[in-house]
């Protein structure tokens, strides 16, 4: 066990935990300590305690020393020179021309470095900027980049309550809040009424989350078929959390009634429409390895496809235009059925018209022999035939 005590070193910022020491602290003291940034100003808001050592994953640091009223003066010199800071960091966001918006400046106890917060919606090259101000200032400068919550932290303001932001007031983390949280309260899903000054949902919708949750497990759904006390039986149309009462509608002779009774009082069956909850899968890390492993080799034997499909269209485009260019540079057609002439062999339709003609004049040879020689008498002029014909019926006109 160890003696512990918490310091914060702003309103509603974290708290951090230290060693007393040899010194005796309570509540609302201010303390000098020892962190990385150098010598802090911190209030103790935990008074000493013991605690586990598990808790703890480094040795603590013991506190330097309880403030005094020299401390106490040099604080509030710090936060006056944070004031002339912030202006002089803002006149040379606008002579830069950066699209930036500071938040706040913050002196370090010891002036040994000076941190100025901002926002932007992106990346933003502040390196001249910080040049600037470190000649002006002669010591350390540090620039952060935050988020909307965290600039409505540090400015502060007041809610659609009336009251002082949470988060500036008390809120040392921000918990995560979802719409859920606003069905199950039964509250408006308009955006405007369930969001608060940084546009984010209300932080408050966090506070009543459990409460919730327990009360509406005993009560039924709208939606859902109750049975009252006195046997009659309905539909419920609405609840009323807070004070844990439904009303049904129930059938009284040919007429409709509502009536409201206690969720203790009804006999109810859940519909399968509120609420149905999906089954929550854990997810296996073998599995989840073993799924990536197997969608990358996909992917790589999907892209050496498309590789493969690409070079093999490639090489029939250039197939296609090589054939065009030979045909481009083939000689005319009837230099072609030359045969032999000019060193040309003749194609192969050429050679397969010669065989044909080769053929018919065999046929007409074989024709005339069985003929005797003699000319075929029903074609006009058959002397004019051939040569061969033409002589035979010469000599036979002779005779």
């Amino acid at each position: 066990m160890k003696k512990v005590i918490g310091v914060r070193f702003r309103t509603a910022s974290k708290m951090y935990w230290f060693s007393p020491g040899e010194y005796e602290l309570h509540r609302g003291d201010a303390v000098i300590v020892e962190t990385s940034r150098g010598k802090e100003f911190g209030t103790v808001v935990l008074p000493p305690c013991e605690m586990d050592d598990s808790r703890f994953s480094q040795p603590l640091r013991e506190i330097v020393r309880p403030a005094n009223r020299i401390d106490i003066e040099q604080e509030m010199t710090n936060r006056e020179k944070e004031k002339d800071a912030f202006r002089t960091c803002r006149e040379k966001i606008a002579e830069r021309g950066l699209d930036m918006k500071l938040i706040q400046a913050e002196y370090t106890f010891d002036n040994s470095k000076i941190l100025f917060y901002f926002t932007a919606d992106g990346r933003v090259d502040f390196r001249e900027l910080v040049r600037d101000l470190a000649g002006i200032f002669k010591t350390r400068i540090e620039l952060r980049q935050i988020g909307v919550r965290d600039e409505t932290k540090l400015i502060g303001g007041y809610g659609i309550c009336g009251r002082p932001l949470c988060c500036h007031s008390y809120l040392s983390d921000f918990s995560p809040v979802s719409i859920k949280m606003a069905k199950e309260q039964n509250l408006s899903l308009n955006p405007t009424k369930i969001s608060g000054t940084c546009g984010r949902l209300l932080c408050c919708l966090g506070n009543e989350e459990e409460v919730y949750e327990e009360i509406n497990k005993r009560m039924p759904g709208v939606g859902d078929t109750a049975t009252a006390p006195d046997g009659s039986v309905g539909e419920v149309i609405s609840v009323n959390v807070l004070r844990e009462t439904a009303r049904i509608v129930v059938e009284v002779g040919d007429d409709r009634e509502v009536r409201e009774y206690a969720a203790s009082e009804l006999e109810f069956v859940k519909s399968n429409r509120r609420r149905r909850k999906k089954p929550k899968l854990e997810p296996h890390k073998p599995d989840q390895k073993a799924a990536r492993e197997q969608a990358i080799k996909n992917a790589r034997e999907q892209a050496i496809q498309a590789a493969m499909e690409r070079q093999q269209e490639e090489k029939k485009d250039a197939e296609k235009a090589a054939g065009r260019k030979e045909r481009d540079h083939r000689p005319p057609r009837s230099d072609r059925r030359r045969d032999g002439e000019g060193g040309r062999k003749p194609d192969g339709a050429g050679q397969q018209n010669a065989q044909n003609g080769q053929g018919e004049e065999k046929k007409r040879s074989r024709n005339r022999r069985r003929r005797g020689g003699r000319p075929r008498t029903d074609q006009p002029g058959g002397a004019g035939n051939n040569g061969g014909g033409g002589s035979s019926g010469g000599a036979g006109a002779a005779k």
